[in-house]
């Protein structure tokens, strides 16, 4: 008969080699996808893909407008969903022990974090895009500061509720008032980890399609004008990624590796500043 720490020893290797199974799984897809993109986008690179602008079919060209408006929108999107989301974060985690307003501000949050996108187009369109009568550059903008924004609260909430309360103690202690705890030890305590949510955040949405198709829509020419409809790089591999033409299908596939790598980027850069604040910890 086994005895019981046989047993548990056996039983300890078994859930770990089925874990290990489980990984090995999901990086082989992981793995496979990165390597399509690779096999298939890595020959469409070149300096005329960074510097033409989107092309008409059967013709030569790049994705420069496509980039630019991609960083326009996303620059825009977290400039205005990341100061939200700090001071809502910053309120449920230093105010959120009283009153109601906290619980049904997170009850709102986590629905915003699992709703789908295309829902989140579908919004602006209705309450923007029919109202001024265009597709716009803002539009885009908003739809994807959307986004941002619970990203943002809910990973502000988190770092700053990992902040020892005897920091906030001993500032309380040395006479400051709560506003300059919060701004000048809680805060910056907890910088490194918001700043890793502001990461994720925009990682996110630099990869969404179905937002932009009912806000900023598409455009074949350079504009830097918000006001007009925009290119943007999901946009633009999604129409050419559909097309029957080749050399739409090799920019697709061009632009599907630049943006996967960027996203891939700021996913790495997140996690080394996390596991940074950690080991502070």
């Amino acid at each position: 008969m086994l005895t019981l720490y046989t047993r548990r020893r056996l039983i300890n290797a078994l859930c770990l080699g089925i874990s290990a199974l489980a990984m090995l799984f999901g990086l082989i897809w992981l793995g496979w996808i990165l390597w399509t993109l690779l096999a298939n986008g890595l020959p469409q690179l070149s300096i005329a893909v960074l510097t033409q602008m989107t092309p008409p079919p059967n013709s030569a060209g790049g994705l420069l407008n496509a980039i630019a408006g991609s960083l326009m929108m996303t620059f825009l999107a977290a400039l205005i969903g990341t100061p939200i989301g700090i001071l809502a974060g910053t309120y449920l985690a230093e105010f959120g022990q009283r009153g109601w307003l906290a619980p049904t501000t997170r009850f709102i949050n986590d629905v915003l974090l699992s709703a789908p996108s295309i829902v989140i187009g579908l919004f602006i369109y209705e309450m923007y895009v029919i109202k001024i009568g265009h597709f716009s550059g803002w539009a885009g903008a908003l739809a994807l500061s959307i986004l941002v924004i619970p990203i943002v609260i809910r990973t502000t909430e988190n770092m700053l509720r990992l902040v020892p309360n005897t920091l906030r103690e001993a500032a309380a202690a040395l006479g400051a008032p709560q506003w300059k705890v919060i701004n000048l030890v809680t805060l910056r305590a907890a910088r490194a980890g918001i700043i890793t949510g502001v990461l994720l955040a925009v990682a996110r949405i630099s990869g969404e399609t179905a937002p932009l198709l009912f806000t900023s829509l598409n455009n074949q020419f350079w504009s830097s004008d918000m006001n007009q409809p925009m290119a943007n790089l999901p946009v633009v591999i999604f129409q050419f990624a559909m097309s029957p033409y080749q050399d739409w299908q090799s920019l697709a596939w061009a632009g599907a590796l630049l943006i996967t790598f960027s996203v891939l980027s700021l996913n790495i850069m997140a996690r080394v500043l996390f596991r940074q604040k950690s080991t502070t910890y």
